[in-house]
């Protein structure tokens, strides 16, 4: 299972993003679960490198099957909060349709 933890404040401000493990939906190479979860996060955290230029620290282990992002302003860019918005929707569709045996989505208070 792949599990994802969003950290927001008590006012609702993103502080970090979590994705570790595998959906084990099918074998690898074939997943399409675990395809759709690394292609929100990654194109995730690439934008807000690259279109946001959101000041972030991402930490991964591919072979563990790990990335975190923090962010290292208190306060997001505009577009940064959609992006993440985006994420956190996207993520919620795919836990909805195949099930928390395969993604997890938390949302922990920080």
């Amino acid at each position: 299972m792949t599990e994802i933890t969003i950290y927001k404040t008590k006012a609702g401000e993103y502080q970090k993003f979590t994705c570790e493990g595998h959906a084990a939906y099918a074998d690898s190479g074939q997943d399409i679960v675990c395809a759709a979860i690394s292609v929100l996060v990654i194109n995730t955290v690439n934008a807000l490198d690259e279109i946001t230029k959101e000041p972030i620290q991402v930490e991964a282990d591919e072979e563990a099957g790990r990335i975190s992002c923090s962010f290292l302003e208190r306060h997001l860019r505009e577009t940064s909060v959609a992006l993440m918005d985006s994420l956190a929707f996207g993520l919620s569709r795919i836990e909805a349709q195949y099930g928390k045996k395969h993604c997890k989505l938390i949302f922990k208070e920080v």
